[in-house]
C-alpha cells in the first residue's frame, strides 16, 4: 500500500552536527551510506558524546569532502556558526573544536565493532539516575520518562551500538503530515525537521493528517529500492528545543510532543533488503 513519497533526503556526517541533504544516495545495512561517520568524544567524560550533552554542536554542520563508500568513511568538513572551517583529519580540528565547546573533545571516525572500549559509556553527570534521564531527555518532573526498555539491550552500557554511531537503530523516518500536526498543537513553533533530524522525510499521498507514522511500528516499508522494518516510536529528548541556525530554543516543540504524540515523534527501523532511494521514490506499507 503506497503511503506516500520521499521529499527529502539526509545525511549527518558527524553526529550531532547539521548535515547534507541528497537527492540520491544508497540505504545500506547500516542505514544511509556515510550516515554518522564521525562523532565527539568528550575527554573529560571519557565518552563519545552528542548534542545530548554538548548542545553547541547543533550550530554546526558538515558535509563530507568526498562521497563515501560502503565502509570507507572519508574526511568531513565541518562549518562553525562563524563560518570558520575545519576538516575533522586536519591536525588542529579537535583544538578548534575543543575551544567552540570549551571542553576537550577529540574527533573519532567509525571504529570496527570490536573496539568496545571506544564504545563504553563513562560515568553520568549525575549519579541519581532519574536526575540524568530526565536531563537528557528533557522532561519535567510531571512528564513521564521514555520507555527504556524497547531500546536495544547495548544501549544501557554503549553510547551506541558498537560499529555504529547512532542512538538507536539505522534509519529514522518522519512525515511531514507529523511536523503539520505538531504546528497545528502548536501554532507558535515551528517544528522544522532540523530539530528531529531525519534520514527519509516522506510527504504522505493523500493529505493524512496527525502523527501518521506511529501507526507503522512492526510493519515493513518499502522506500524506494529498499525494504527496512519499522522498529520503534522515535523517543524525543532534550535536543529538539536547542537553537540551531535560525531556529530558536523552543521548550513548547518537546511539551507538544510529551502530551500529544506519546513521547515520540518518527520512527526507527532496522534495513532488510539495502538498495537505492531518491527523492521523489514512492513509500509503500507491506
Amino acid at each position: 500500500m503506497r503511503v506516500g513519497t520521499v521529499t527529502e533526503i539526509w545525511r549527518y556526517p558527524v553526529k550531532s552536527m547539521g548535515g547534507e541533504r541528497l537527492e540520491r544516495s544508497t540505504i545500506g545495512p547500516q542505514g544511509v551510506v556515510g550516515d554518522r561517520g564521525w562523532a565527539v568524544r568528550d575527554e573529560t567524560a571519557g565518552e563519545i558524546r552528542g548534542a545530548k550533552k554538548l548542545p553547541e554542536l547543533l550550530r554546526c554542520s558538515a558535509r563530507y569532502v568526498e562521497e563515501p563508500a560502503n565502509s570507507r568513511i572519508p574526511a568531513a568538513e565541518i562549518a562553525f556558526p562563524d563560518d570558520a572551517r575545519v576538516r575533522t583529519d586536519g591536525a588542529d580540528a579537535a583544538a578548534r573544536l575543543s575551544a567552540f565547546l570549551g571542553r576537550p573533545v577529540t574527533l573519532w571516525p567509525l571504529r570496527p565493532p570490536d573496539e568496545l572500549a571506544h564504545y563504553r559509556r563513562g560515568l553520568p553527570d549525575d549519579p541519581d539516575l532519574e536526575t540524568e534521564l530526565r536531563a537528557i531527555f528533557g522532561r519535567l518532573p510531571d512528564e513521564p520518562l521514555p520507555d527504556l526498555s524497547v531500546f536495544p539491550q547495548e544501549l544501557f552500557e554503549y553510547t551506541s551500538i558498537p560499529g555504529t554511531y547512532f542512538d538507536a537503530l539505522p534509519l529514522h523516518v518522519l512525515t511531514t503530515a507529523s511536523l503539520r500536526e505538531g504546528e497545528r498543537l502548536a501554532p507558535s513553533s515551528r517544528f522544522d525537521r532540523r530539530r528531529f533530524r531525519p534520514n527519509v522525510l516522506v510527504e504522505p499521498d493523500d493529505g493524512t493528517r496527525g502523527f501518521v507514522e506511529s501507526d507503522w511500528c512492526g510493519r515493513m516499508l518499502r522506500v524506494g529500492g529498499a525494504t527496512v522494518q519499522v522498529e520503534m516510536g522515535t523517543a524525543r529528548c532534550s535536543m529538539t528545543i536547542q537553537p540551531q541556525g535560525d531556529l530558536p530554543k523552543d521548550p513548547t516543540v518537546l511539551r507538544t510532543i510529551v502530551r500529544h504524540a506519546g513521547q515520540n515523534l518518527g520512527v526507527y527501523a532496522s534495513i532488510v533488503t539495502p538498495g537505492p532511494v531518491e527523492v521523489g521514490d514512492r513509500v509503500e506499507l507491506g
